[in-house]
């Protein structure tokens, strides 16, 4: 995989992440119900998905580059 690859795919999942981390405060801020079954739903799989990929587990499964425990390798 090419550097810019590389660098596209890790922004892409950072951000990913940092919405599903984001999304509660903007679903609060924004004044839809948070009982509607597709935003609980969001809710869900948002906080699901930064809890498993917070594991240490998955942090040893993921490519260096992708790692939050430790710094990336430059190289």
């Amino acid at each position: 995989m090419s550097d810019a690859a590389k660098r596209t795919a890790r922004t892409v999942l950072q951000t990913a992440l940092g919405l599903a981390v984001a999304l509660p405060a903007i679903v609060s801020a924004s004044g839809i119900p948070e009982a509607l079954p597709w935003v609980a739903g969001a809710l869900a799989v948002a906080g699901g998905f930064a809890r498993v990929m917070a594991l240490p587990g998955v942090q040893r499964l993921l490519p260096g580059w992708l790692r939050t425990d430790e710094p990336a390798a430059r190289g």
